[in-house]
């Protein structure tokens, strides 16, 4: 079977490839290649979510699957005197991730490859986003929600986006049983899409 995003090395040959989007009103560039999320441009769901997460300018923020930036580099803009800490398994993705930092300029970012919350253990943040690896399996994408609450400061909010047809359903469960029921929101949805809020009591 031939690996996909959620590998730790890509075995499919480079194919790089620059793309341009204009994320919550900021016009950002992109080096993406093959074996990573979404090659070809900012997927749909990260888009939704990018649009509807809520960033007060010195939070410090987590993206979990960064891949090769969108989320978590546009959440650096909007926390100028904030930093965002951006963690994947992916060696290709974090590369590329680190790469476009650069090419758009932006310095409040750590970006680090990690199965999950790994290279993270024992910090705490505000503001933890992820649109979760659905391909890696539930499991996966149940431990991102499960573990989010100890990575996050009291008051501090999860927000994830995942499609209704993917498992939406279960994963608002998921966040209800970690959370608390009256914790989580429904922030935004879009074309089948969902974007919950989870904050820690």
């Amino acid at each position: 079977m031939a690996d996909h995003y959620y590998t730790q090395q890509p075995s499919a040959r480079s194919d790089r490839k620059k793309i341009e989007a204009v994320l919550r009103g900021q016009k950002l560039q992109f080096v993406s290649d093959s074996g990573v999320f979404s090659r070809d441009g900012v997927d749909y769901g990260s888009r939704v979510l990018i649009e509807h997460i809520e960033l007060k300018q010195q939070d410090r923020v987590l993206d979990v699957g960064c891949g090769y930036g969108p989320i978590g580099l546009t959440s650096a803009r909007l926390v100028p005197r904030g930093h965002v800490t951006m963690l994947d398994v992916n060696e290709r993705a974090v590369a590329l991730s680190r790469e476009n930092a650069a090419l758009n300029g932006i310095g409040n970012v750590d970006i680090q490859v990690s199965d999950l919350y790994e290279a993270v253990n024992g910090k705490t943040f505000d503001v933890i986003l992820s649109n979760p690896p659905i391909r890696a399996g539930k499991a996966v994408v149940h431990r991102i929600l499960e573990e989010a609450p100890a990575h996050l400061n009291p008051g501090g909010s999860l927000w994830i986006v995942i499609q209704n047809k993917q498992g939406a359903p279960s994963a608002r469960a998921k966040l209800e049983a970690c959370f608390g029921e009256d914790q989580v929101s429904e922030a935004g949805k879009d074309k089948g899409y969902r974007v919950y809020r989870a904050v820690k009591a």
